[in-house]
């Protein structure tokens, strides 16, 4: 069964992935040192309809690059803020965070993209491609640096 890569699909995808990842998170959120693993996870369940749409997940690299990036700096911004003031920090330090890594997580997929191409990897983005390709980058993201923060660091 071939996954269509159009833009309903992808909204149907992120839609029933979004409550899938609220879901397990809403579950295990009392187990702190198990959100970063398990949504490392997670990252891997929006490869699914990009295999069976009938692409390499390769061809998503420049979109999982940019989520890990985006998010992963972005969940530092977060905790730092949360650290300094409380959630009214947090939501300063995302809010501000995200502005800023957008911008260089941009540098990043473009270099990603072009590396691709050089290399004969198909990589034009579909809605689906890169919606299913930003969450799994975004979940890794976010998993690597709670996983860091909330076991190596012990914050």
């Amino acid at each position: 069964m071939k996954v269509s890569e159009g833009v309903l699909s992808a909204f149907v995808h992120a839609f029933v992935f979004s409550i899938v990842v609220i879901s397990v998170l809403a579950f295990i959120i009392n187990y702190r040192l198990l959100i970063g693993p398990v949504l490392i996870c997670l990252a891997f369940l929006p490869w699914l309809p990009i295999k069976f749409s009938g692409r390499k997940i390769k061809s998503t690299a420049a979109d999982i690059v940019f989520g890990v990036i985006d998010t992963g700096i972005l969940t530092i911004a977060a905790l730092i803020g949360a650290n300094f003031a409380g959630v009214l920090g947090a939501i300063v330090g995302g809010a501000a965070g995200d502005a800023i890594t957008d911008s260089f997580a941009g540098i990043f997929e473009g270099r990603v993209a072009i590396w691709l191409r050089k290399k004969g990897i198909k990589e034009a983005r579909t809605p689906l491609s890169s919606a299913m390709g930003k969450m799994s980058g975004c979940l890794f993201g976010v998993g690597i640096v709670l996983t860091i923060a909330w076991s190596l660091l012990v914050l």
